[in-house]
C-alpha cells in the first residue's frame, strides 16, 4: 500500500495581495483594485512598488502611483496596457481573485507635505498620470489646505478621460467628502487629437491663459497663491516646469517644501 502524499501546497506570491475588482476603460487602459496590507500607512499622491512573477519566477516591479486616497480600505491602481511591456503584458490580463506583488514601502513627491501652504492647488497630469490627484482628490486634507483645487488632465482622445471624469462625477455624492468639494474642485479635461467641448495640452492652454478664461479665474499662477503638482511624461513635466518657473514658482521635495512638485517614478509607455 503506497502512503499518500500531501498535495503541494498553492503557490503564492511575495508580499502578495488579492485582486478585488479589475475595470477595462479603453483598449489601452485598465484599473484595479486589490487587498491593502494592515501595515500599510501612506500619504495620498505617495506611489509603491507592484508587479508579478516573471518567467524564471522572479519579481517583476514597477513603481505605481496609489489611485486610492489614504482613508480607503482597499488599494486603487490605474495603468496603460502595452502589447509587449514587461509587466503590463501580463497585469492587463489580471483578474479578481488573483494575486499581484506589492512591497508596501510608499515614496513619492506628490504629497501636501511637499508644499508650502496656499490657496490655490494645480494639479497637472497626462494620461495615467491622473492616479495620484485620483487619490488627492477623496483626501479631505486637499480641501482643508486649498481653497481652490483645479485639475487639468490632457489625454489624446475623449473615452481616454473617463476614468477622471466619472470620478470627479462620483465626488458630490461622496458621503466623506461630499459637501467639502463643492465648489472647491474644478475639472478641466482636454483632448488633444479628438475633437471635444475643450481641446488642447495643459501646457498651451496654461501658456495662452485659456484655463484661466474658460474658469473664470485669476491668471497666471503666482508663487504667493498658487502650488502646482505635475505627473506626466518626461517631455510633459520639462515643459510644465519651464512654464511654473517662468512664474516665479520653485520645485519643492518632502524635505525643502515649496511651490510645486513633480513626481519622477511616473509610469509610461514600454512597461
Amino acid at each position: 500500500m503506497t502512503e499518500a502524499r500531501p498535495k503541494p501546497a498553492a503557490r503564492t506570491l511575495p508580499d502578495a495581495q488579492t485582486v478585488t475588482a479589475v475595470r477595462h476603460w479603453t483598449d489601452t487602459l485598465f484599473s484595479f483594485r486589490c487587498t491593502r496590507p494592515k501595515s500599510l500607512r501612506f500619504r495620498s499622491g505617495e506611489f509603491v512598488m507592484i508587479g508579478l512573477l516573471d518567467d524564471r519566477g522572479k519579481p517583476l516591479l514597477r513603481a505605481y502611483s496609489i489611485a486610492s486616497p489614504s482613508w480607503d480600505d482597499e488599494l486603487e491602481f490605474y495603468s496603460i496596457k502595452v502589447a509587449d511591456g514587461a509587466l503590463t503584458s501580463r497585469l492587463q490580463h489580471i483578474q479578481p481573485g488573483e494575486e499581484i506583488i506589492l512591497r508596501p514601502k510608499p515614496v513619492g513627491t506628490l504629497v501636501l507635505d511637499a508644499l508650502l501652504p496656499g490657496k490655490r492647488l494645480w494639479m497637472l497630469a497626462t494620461g495615467t498620470g491622473i492616479a495620484p490627484f485620483a487619490s488627492l482628490v477623496r483626501d479631505p486634507e486637499t480641501y482643508e489646505k486649498f481653497e481652490q483645487v483645479i485639475l487639468m488632465h490632457t489625454c489624446r482622445e475623449s473615452a481616454e478621460l473617463d476614468y477622471g471624469r466619472e470620478l470627479v462625477g462620483a465626488l458630490q455624492d461622496d458621503p466623506l467628502i461630499g459637501e467639502i468639494v463643492a465648489g472647491k474642485l474644478h475639472y478641466y479635461p482636454t483632448t488633444t487629437r479628438e475633437p471635444s467641448e475643450r481641446m488642447g495640452r495643459v501646457t498651451d492652454n496654461l501658456s495662452s491663459r485659456k484655463v484661466f478664461e474658460d474658469l473664470g479665474i485669476a491668471g497666471p499662477l503666482d508663487p504667493v497663491r498658487d502650488r502646482a503638482m505635475v505627473c506626466g511624461s518626461l517631455a510633459f513635466n520639462a515643459d510644465v516646469k519651464t512654464i511654473l518657473e517662468g512664474w516665479g514658482l520653485r520645485e519643492g521635495a518632502n524635505s525643502e517644501p515649496a511651490e510645486y512638485v513633480v513626481e519622477k517614478a511616473f509610469v509610461g509607455e514600454g512597461i
